[in-house]
């Protein structure tokens, strides 16, 4: 049975390269059976983090937030690509996610990190660990690191040369990971209460 799984992305850069990579994650778990969204923070456009989602009376949220609040709610899985900024996170992917919080709870998630080195963001994907954790959902082991994304994966998310070749091989076992606890998840969520 397929999943609902959100793919988010952060950079508001002119020049993306990471779209890339949320493009062949998006197709490669679609072309796995599920239905896949991708969120652009960029497209998005939230503010700069004054208020969460919960901090809004009742149909007061702006609307992009509202309906972003319900999709993460419905959602079995998700999964952040997460681009390296100076041995940090990527500000744009984090002041999406911090808008909301108990709408993560009790779902998995699975982080893809790039950078343009050969590092592939694993400094960024280290920090994103911690913080979803914190944000109460679970982390799968199974991580993507992908260094010089720019030659790993063509225009359209096609995968290329030795970098793209490492990351084709690495995918399956990392789309497995993230479907087997987000179908435990879900038939937990199922058959037992939340504990809050």
């Amino acid at each position: 049975m397929g999943l609902d799984i959100l793919v988010f992305y952060g950079s508001y850069r002119s020049d993306r390269m990471g779209i890339r990579l949320a493009d062949f994650l998006v197709a490669g778990l679609a072309g796995r059976g599920h239905d896949v969204e991708l969120i652009d923070a960029k497209a998005v456009g939230l503010p700069m983090l004054d208020r969460m989602f919960k901090e809004y009376a009742p149909g007061a949220a702006p609307p992009a937030m509202a309906a972003l609040a319900a999709k993460i709610r419905a959602a079995d899985a998700f999964v952040f690509v997460a681009g390296e900024y100076n041995w940090g996170m990527q500000p744009g992917l984090k002041n999406l996610t911090d808008h909301f919080l108990e709408e993560w709870f009790w779902r998995p998630a699975a982080i893809a990190s790039y950078s343009a080195g050969r590092l592939g963001g694993a400094r960024a994907n280290i920090a994103w660990h911690a913080t979803l954790s914190e944000m109460g959902m679970v982390v799968v082991s199974s991580t993507l690191t992908v260094g010089g994304v720019g030659g790993a994966l063509a225009a359209d998310g096609t995968p290329t040369g030795d970098g793209g070749a490492a990351l084709a091989k690495q995918f399956p076992r990392f789309a497995a990971d993230l479907e087997w606890w987000a179908e435990a998840g879900k038939r937990q969520r199922e058959a037992v209460p939340v504990p809050y």
